[in-house]
This record gives C-alpha cells, structure tokens and sequence, in this order.
C-alpha cells in the first residue's frame, strides 16, 4: 500500500472497529452484572460527547479519501491528536493520579490499541510529504512510453 490517503483511511477503520467492539465488551460487562441498577447511567451531555467523540474516525474514513493534500493531512493530525488525548486522559491519567477508574482489564487492552493507532495516524500525517501526494497513483492514467499501461 503506497498511497498514505488508503493508509491512513485504512488507520481510521481499524481504530474505530477497536472503539466499537471496546463498547460492545463493555455493554456485555453491564448487562451481565448482577444487579442493573447499579449499572452506570450516563447523563445525555456524556451520551452526546461520546456520539461526537465516535463521529470523528466515521467521518476521517471517508475525509482521507476525498480531501485534498493540505486539508486531508491537516484534518488527520487535529482529528487524531484530540481523539489520542481524549483516549488518553480518559484512560491512562485516572489511575496515575490514584482516582479509581471503572475500566475493565479488556478495555484497556483496546484503549491501548486505539491510543497508539491514533498516534500512529498523527505521525503518518505529520510526516506525509506534499511530494508523495503529487505523485499518487491516482495521477497516473496511461503513459505507453513509460512502460506504464494501467494504474
């Protein structure tokens, strides 16, 4: 894979796959407790918040594809760095400062995923060079005399 516009798309749909499935784990762990009343309720701004949060890799899939070089790798470094802080601080900080935080061992496990797919999204972007997007693949139609005859 040469293009770094799939790669990075390709990023965006293995940590938003990891961020569902951490979900899914996490509803499995609620509704198999024993008592749903203790359950966390979250109030709507949080449910909201988390719909933003979620919107962004949805949204990047498909802006790494269309988006011109400027704004695409632009658009990959913000949407990446905020959802690699959020992450972050959301997970790992808790902790460290002694707050008990109500993560499962798997969701860690996954948190740790995205948090580093996130990175590694930011530096592809940071380090993507305008040369390379000049010269994509998708530039290329059809020159015989190159001995190029399909893309």
């Amino acid at each position: 894979m040469r293009d770094t516009k799939e790669r990075l798309s390709l990023f965006w749909i293995f940590a938003l796959l990891n961020y569902l499935y951490a979900d899914v784990v996490a509803l499995f762990a609620i509704v198999g407790s024993p008592n749903l009343a203790d359950a966390p309720h979250l109030p709507p701004w949080a449910l909201l918040g988390s719909a933003v949060l979620m919107e962004i890799p949805i949204a990047m899939i498909v802006a790494c594809r269309l988006l011109p070089f400027r704004a695409n790798r632009l658009a990959n470094i913000i949407a990446g760095a905020i959802l690699t802080l959020v992450n972050g601080f959301l997970t790992f900080v808790p902790p460290l400062v002694g707050a008990r935080t109500p993560a499962l061992p798997e969701y860690l496990f996954f948190a740790t995923i995205e948090t580093v797919c996130t990175s590694v999204i930011v530096w592809q972007a940071w380090t993507w060079s305008g040369i390379e997007a000049a010269v994509s693949p998708e530039r290329i139609v059809r020159q015989p005399e190159a001995g190029i005859t399909s893309a």
